[in-house]
């Protein structure tokens, strides 16, 4: 029954993959030395990026969005919620002004009415559902009504409680407008949209949040949620999880949660030495990785979720500390402050953010002192969130022989090494991984190091276990074979 297993985890990793989540770019403009908006959605092109939200509705950026293909997220301001909630000719005004004479060659595919509301000095919490029902009102008469989903972005603030993620629940104060919302939103089959920045959980409490916990790193250590023994990676999915949990408390677990704005700032005051470019391009990279390779959380393991990255510039005209001006990818000049791969199946040095790594002449191999078990953990994460080509090891590959755990994980954690910065963190692998100047390639198994070419998609991030025989894994991979048209089926009808 081995082969069978072996096929049907394969089956389930094929199928996760093509249920991944969606990745876009947030577009604010507070700021005074942006580029023009035809300008921007050329540089939003060159990524291939094709959904981006901004928080209002610009006519010259909305026409610049035209004919591009892009799935744009437009909002309502905070400030003209009270006219949407009043009347409902403000509305219909708006929309026959706004979006009517651009839509569809602008794919407008979501309106969010009111932003972190909860976090408004101005108390407008109590506007949002009679504005958001105006809304739904003018789109229905626009025969628009199940073309344009409406939905509210939240902060993390929403809740009263977060930690552990089973016991999230939403602050009492908001239930007034909450539970209508809610319900508004699962009658119009609407996510939850959320505002996430696990930069913010470490910044504030670096004592009990790790640096490597917030940027998905596999340095880091595993947090056991007490009340249902889920284990955490990374605090993402703590906070995805948290307002699962919340919502499943109220009885509202079928709504998808959506991510409207999450990243990391590149630039900060003295006091925020978290907030450095090498630091974005890590938590930005394993994000993009996590949505697009590894959906799901703990709680719902395998559901996809769509997430924003905010943001696409650095805006000087931001109020606050230093650092709430520095969260962009790119200066407003539009040279890159570092590079992002989007499809999260790439490889872009953390450290540079070439597509070649320097290692300085060192590699990474398995610790002759590492135990069994943690040397199969970190092949395992290596092989698959870690994204690692792992098709060398495979039974009948150049690197499959000696067929031992020590090797197989030595070439993998060489992989990721030199993917990702050939620096001591990279080689850590919970103290399983050491670095090493002598070259640990041997007859045709050559190992990765500096300049080598490095592929550009993971043909095999399974977790490899020793013991496999070419006359199994042939058997396995005929069973896969014959299970391609209900892979593809399932794809398709996604």
């Amino acid at each position: 029954m081995a082969h069978v297993a072996f096929v049907a985890l394969l089956f389930l990793l094929l199928v996760g993959h093509c249920l991944g989540g969606k990745v876009g770019i947030c577009y604010g403009r507070n700021a005074d030395d942006l580029p023009a908006p035809d300008k921007v959605v050329q540089l939003i092109q060159q990524q291939s990026l094709k959904y981006v939200r901004i928080y209002d509705t610009n006519i010259d950026v909305i026409k610049a969005f035209a004919n591009t293909g892009v799935e744009l997220m437009v909002g309502v301001p905070n400030s003209d919620l009270l006219p949407f909630a009043q009347y409902q000719s403000n509305v219909d005004t708006w929309l026959k002004n706004s979006i009517l004479p651009y839509y569809p060659a602008t794919m407008i595919t979501y309106i969010t009415v009111g932003a972190e509301v909860t976090e408004s000095p101005v108390n407008v919490s109590a506007l949002v559902v009679p504005a958001m029902r105006n809304v739904h009102t003018a789109l229905k008469k626009a025969g628009l009504h199940k073309k344009i989903t409406i939905s509210s972005t939240h902060s993390l603030g929403i809740l009263s409680r977060s930690f552990p993620p089973s016991a999230g629940a939403f602050n009492s104060s908001y239930a007034y407008f909450l539970k209508p919302m809610l319900e508004f939103l699962v009658e119009n089959q609407a996510p939850f949209m959320v505002d996430l920045y696990p930069y913010y959980a470490y910044q504030n409490s670096p004592s009990n949040v790790s640096l490597n916990y917030a940027l998905f790193s596999p340095q880091s250590q595993d947090v056991i949620d007490p009340n249902t023994g889920l284990v955490y990676t990374n605090m993402f999915d703590a906070q995805i999880d948290s307002i699962f949990f919340a919502l499943m408390a109220l009885n509202f677990k079928t709504l998808k949660i959506m991510v409207t704005e999450t990243g990391w700032p590149n630039k900060g005051a003295a006091k925020e030495t978290g907030a450095t470019p090498d630091n974005a391009q890590t938590y930005n990279t394993n994000l993009i990785r996590h949505v697009v390779n590894d959906s799901g959380t703990p709680a719902k393991p395998g559901e996809e979720i769509d997430v924003y990255i905010f943001s696409l510039f650095n805006e000087n005209r931001k109020p606050g500390i230093e650092s709430e001006r520095n969260w962009g990818l790119f200066f407003p000049d539009q040279s890159s402050i570092y590079s992002l791969d989007w499809t999260g199946r790439g490889n872009v040095d953390i450290m540079t953010g070439g597509n070649i790594t320097n290692a300085n002449g060192t590699w990474c191999v398995a610790s002759a002192n590492a135990s069994e078990t943690d040397l199969q953990n970190g092949l395992n994460w290596a092989c698959g969130p870690g994204n690692v080509d792992c098709s060398a090891i495979q039974p009948s590959q150049p690197c499959y022989q000696p067929d031992t755990l020590a090797s197989h994980a030595s070439y993998a954690f060489n992989s990721y090494y030199q993917q990702n910065g050939a620096n001591d963190v990279a080689c850590d692998f919970g103290g399983t991984g050491v670095r090493t100047t002598k070259d640990p390639s041997y007859d045709t198994c050559v190992y990765m190091a500096a300049g080598s070419k490095m592929s550009t998609t993971n043909s095999s991030n399974l977790p490899v276990q020793s013991g496999f025989s070419p006359s199994r894994f042939d058997k396995n991979f005929y069973l896969l074979f014959s299970m391609l048209p209900i892979m593809i089926a399932a794809c398709i009808c996604h």
